[in-house]
């Protein structure tokens, strides 16, 4: 098991942040809750103030659900050009594949990338943006418990 700290997450993002300034976003788009600290950050070192999040449920805490359950689509990317959706890994690639699916589907007209701190190589997805390959499963400090 890796442990992801909050140190290697900045670091992750401060290599990551050229290439994603390079795209001028308009819209960042958490999968919650595992991209919610990505977007914030991202938001802030962007200046992206269109900063909203999705629920996608594909896991009970460790087990792998049969379907990927997505709701809480923001009403407001209709107004967005280009969306870069965030989430912490793309491990099977259900959830970012069905969200991606979802978006295109209801917004022809804006395109959408994607960016995951980590990306299994088995992954029915490859984001767009990825800063490490995933080996082994990954604690990340958000998931701590108080």
């Amino acid at each position: 098991m890796l442990r992801y700290s909050y140190k290697e997450l900045i670091s992750d993002l401060k290599e990551m942040l050229p290439k994603l300034k390079s795209q001028k976003y308009d819209t960042i788009l958490a999968v919650a809750r595992g991209g919610m600290s990505m977007a914030h950050i991202l938001g802030e070192s962007l200046d992206i103030r269109d900063v909203y999040s999705v629920n996608a449920i594909g896991y009970d805490d460790t087990k792998k659900l049969d379907n990927v359950r997505i709701f809480n689509i923001p009403q407001e990317l209709k107004n967005s050009k280009k969306v870069l959706i965030v989430d912490d890994i793309s491990d099977s690639g259900d959830t970012l594949y069905s969200i991606d699916k979802l978006l295109l589907d209801k917004y022809e007209d804006i395109q959408f990338d994607t960016y995951t701190l980590f990306y299994k190589s088995s992954s029915r997805f490859e984001p767009t943006y990825y800063s490490k390959e995933a080996k082994e499963w990954i604690e990340f400090y958000w998931s701590e418990q108080l």
